[in-house]
């Protein structure tokens, strides 16, 4: 299972991955941005499908880890491993 930390920015023009940083840790971060809002976990919601779709996976296999109410979030991808993920990620 691979994870992968996301920053993510709800209530863009439209949905799409941003590319890669780094945070404070030096750890690798995508950066998302969605056009949902962040009520009622949508933006969450919008992030995993996203990122499922992106990843050529269904969106069963992503989940939500951590950081439900935060900027920053971890999610848990079953069926790949951290160095598949960012491969696929960097091909886009």
């Amino acid at each position: 299972m691979a994870r992968l930390f996301v920053r993510l920015t709800p209530g863009a023009a439209q949905d799409r991955l941003d590319g890669w940083d780094s945070d404070p840790d030096g750890r690798p971060v995508l950066k998302v941005r969605v056009g949902a809002r962040p009520i009622e976990g949508k933006a969450n919601e919008a992030l995993v499908r996203l990122v499922a779709g992106a990843l050529g996976l269904p969106r069963s296999a992503v989940s939500l880890a951590q950081g439900d109410r935060s900027r920053t979030k971890r999610l848990e991808i079953a069926g790949l491993d951290d160095d598949d993920v960012r491969a696929r990620l960097t091909a886009l």
